[in-house]
């Protein structure tokens, strides 16, 4: 079964029962072997959370940008809290994004982390509820990603489990994303340039208007819409570097609405789980062979995240 627009959709309900744990194996991995992108049913996040979490972030990035500059801390490379309009830019384009964001980190389970490499969550004092329920979020999308890396770890032919310690506390992030109203002539007509992920996995509810896009293997871009009990999950480079490119991280971008929208916001909330910085990416044995030899030199999570955190602008060397 696929979506009209082409992306396959999977029914993680069916990950949870041992009758057809198989077949849901066997439909992801073809995915992200073949297309990167799927969109995900039975995901297990709380869609009352998400739209309590939407109504907060509306108001975080309505407030005036005095007050939401307040909560940028450089030294932090948008790792925490808000990072304004037009600071990150896809690897390789010079023309910033068209966006501002807000990101949570690793709280902890209740564990005292290490503060260099998980800096404490800004407090917005202007919102009592917000980082309540961000993190709340948070939790529920480290679920269900669990659940779908464990399916990759079978389709892999490792332990179902093989993921699970390494992301652990990983270094995951959610981000909250703001679109503004395009009020000029824009100079592109893409909010956010082409670009793949950084990380393992990215797990992406609905968004608040339309703009995705996905860079099919003939070359053609193509729309993703999903219905309201769906989330939309791609596979990141950490992934495909990890699989040796069996699994592949997609190009994809946000593309400016029709000039009669111009005066609407779009909003979105990807979840991007990262293993623990320690955690090696070294290419899988069992992905190396002779037709496909190994792509990629040694490099743990955290040295691969700094070089790429350089490349978008948002980590000075």
């Amino acid at each position: 079964m696929a979506l009209p627009v082409g992306i396959p959709v999977v029914d993680l309900e069916q990950f949870r029962h041992s009758d057809s744990k198989a077949v849901f194996v066997q439909a992801l991995g073809k995915a992200y072997e073949e297309v990167g992108f799927v969109a995900v049913k039975g995901h297990g996040i709380d869609h009352a959370l998400v739209e309590r979490f939407y109504h907060q972030v509306k108001a975080f990035f309505g407030m005036t940008r005095a007050v939401k500059n307040g909560y940028e801390i450089e030294s932090l490379a948008g790792q925490r809290g808000y990072t304004s309009f037009g600071r990150e830019h896809a690897k390789g384009s010079k023309a910033p994004d068209l966006k501002e964001f807000w990101q949570f980190g690793q709280p902890g389970n209740g564990q005292v982390l290490d503060k260099n490499e998980y800096p404490d969550n800004l407090e917005v004092a202007e919102l009592p509820d917000f980082n309540s329920t961000g993190l709340e979020l948070y939790r529920n999308f480290e679920n269900s990603g669990r659940l779908l890396l464990q399916a990759i770890a079978l389709h892999l032919g490792l332990d179902e489990y093989w993921f699970d310690e390494k992301i652990e506390n990983g270094n995951s992030i959610l981000r909250a994303i703001h679109y503004p109203p395009i009020t000029q002539e824009p100079d592109s007509s893409i909010r956010a340039e082409q670009h793949e992920d950084i990380n393992l996995i990215t797990l992406l509810v609905g968004a608040s208007a339309d703009g995705l896009q996905v860079l099919t293997l003939d070359g053609e871009w193509v729309g993703v819409n999903t219905t309201p009990d769906m989330i939309v999950v791609n596979v990141g480079d950490m992934l495909q570097r990890l699989t040796n490119n069996r699994l592949k991280s997609t190009t994809h971008r946000v593309v400016n609405p029709a000039r009669d929208q111009w005066h609407t916001s779009r909003m979105s909330v990807p979840f991007f789980l990262h293993p623990r910085s320690e955690v090696p990416l070294n290419c899988l044995p069992s992905c190396i062979d002779e037709k496909n030899p190994k792509a990629y030199e040694d490099i743990t999570s955290g040295g691969y995240l700094r070089e790429r955190l350089i490349e978008i602008g948002l980590l000075k060397e």
